[in-house]
């Protein structure tokens, strides 16, 4: 057991403080202007920091599973594109209503094969008839006016033939009368009187022939001018006759050529607007395809153009025999047409994949197809580094391209990588950060 010494304190003496064994240590602070330096110096070194590791304005941090990477390669570009073509007829004659009415009979239905000029419905209008009728009547009764002009000019030139006939007869009469008595006169055996008359029946006998000849020649030239005219004003009248007859004869719809007919729908009691479409009809066993292109092959494609068409296990040779100029929601169309026999049991609407034929085959340096083409144009793209951990934008000058390859010109060697992927929101990047 331990035992402890318990010092007694003695009357009359003073506590122990221990202030005689403590000494009081004063201490030392830094100075503001220390402190201030300090702080700079820690803002500086984390600002530098975060600039080193953090990614810069022209470069962002994308996951490689995020985008495509392939490979430029050596082979032979195919320069065609593929096509998404439908079927439409080779010739299509659009049936209108030339006068409007009332449809009263269907000789026909929708889908059949027609002959041309073959009837196909029977229209009825009332106001139309009784126009035609009266317009009949009146052109009748102006060609029979003008008929009777032409009996009244032709009675008129043979009253005139007549009357210079006659006068040519008294004449030859007043002659004979005059060459006889003038060697009589002479002698005395005729008088001086009767002779005078005679001489002057024979003057006015000339005279008035050739008065009527005049009057005959003008006659005739003013006649046949008149006869010109109403002859060809009865050819006027007939042909306006011909034109009301035609359009009574519309009353009744006719195929305007051979083949089938389609979208006839018309009903009986249906009233139909002059000018109004009935249907249509389709060249039989004749097709074309419409085929929509992408503008940007708008200065590429030519007439006369091949392409090829697989169907049913066969291909089938056409070429391009129009194209139409306007371009729609980015693409233009042109219409191909069969070269030979075409696909038996084709249907008006059916799509149809097709090649058309841009060049030739060639050897080339070859990157696959991809949505970058959108944003770059073929002026750039990412190329991947040799260690794969970043992709750097790089100016290249790609040239055709299909639905598989892009033809590259300048710019890349074979082996490189690159990113084939869209490059949505990195069109303002200069370096890609690839992670895993």
């Amino acid at each position: 057991m331990t035992m402890g010494v318990v010092r007694m304190q003695k009357d009359g003496e003073r506590p122990v403080s221990g202030s005689g064994m403590d000494a009081v240590v004063e201490t030392r602070k830094l100075s503001a202007p220390v402190k201030a330096a300090i702080a700079g110096v820690i803002v500086l070194a984390a600002a530098l920091l975060f600039w080193w590791f953090a990614p810069s304005g022209s470069s962002q941090t994308v996951g490689s599973d995020h985008v495509t990477i392939s490979t430029v390669t050596r082979g032979t570009f195919d320069d065609f594109i593929p096509l998404r073509a439908r079927v439409t007829p080779l010739l299509t004659v659009y049936i209108d209503a030339v006068e409007g009415g009332r449809v009263e009979k269907m000789l026909v239905e929708d889908g059949a094969t027609v002959a041309q000029g073959q009837p196909i419905a029977l229209l009825s209008n009332a106001e139309l008839q009784l126009s035609t009728l009266a317009r009949q009547t009146e052109v009748e009764q102006q060609i029979n006016n003008m008929r009777s002009q032409e009996l009244a000019l032709a009675q008129t030139r043979l009253a005139n033939e007549r009357a210079v006939l006659e006068a040519g007869l008294a004449l030859d009469k007043a002659r004979r009368q005059y060459e006889r008595e003038k060697p009589l006169a002479g002698k005395g055996f005729v008088t001086a009187k009767q002779f005078s008359d005679t001489e002057a029946d024979y003057q006015y006998r000339r005279r008035n022939l050739a008065a009527l000849e005049r009057s005959q020649s003008t006659d005739a030239r003013l006649q046949t001018s008149q006869l010109s005219q109403q002859q060809a004003a009865a050819q006027s009248m007939q042909s306006g006759l011909s034109i009301a007859r035609a359009n009574l004869d519309a009353l009744q719809l006719r195929a305007p050529v051979a083949g089938q007919l389609s979208g006839f729908s018309v009903q009986v009691g249906q009233s139909l607007q002059r000018g109004e479409r009935v249907g249509q009809i389709d060249s039989p066993g004749r097709n074309k395809l419409i085929a929509g292109v992408d503008e940007f092959y708008l200065g590429r494609v030519q007439l006369q153009q091949r392409a090829s068409v697989d169907f049913g296990g066969k291909r089938y040779d056409a070429r391009v025999t129009k194209i139409y100029p306007q371009v729609q929601n980015g693409q233009f169309q042109v219409d191909l047409q069969f070269i030979g026999a075409e696909p038996a049991n084709i249907q008006r609407g059916q799509t149809m994949q097709a090649r058309l034929t841009l060049g030739d085959p060639a050897p080339a340096l070859l990157v696959p197809n991809g949505a970058f083409y959108n944003e770059t144009g073929g002026n750039w793209i990412f190329v991947v580094t040799p260690d794969g951990g970043s992709a750097v934008k790089r100016q290249v000058r790609l040239g055709r391209r299909n639905s598989e390859f892009i033809e590259v010109l300048e710019g890349l060697d074979a082996g490189e990588k690159v990113l084939t992927s869209p490059y949505t929101g990195y069109t303002d990047k200069t370096r890609l950060d690839l992670t895993k």
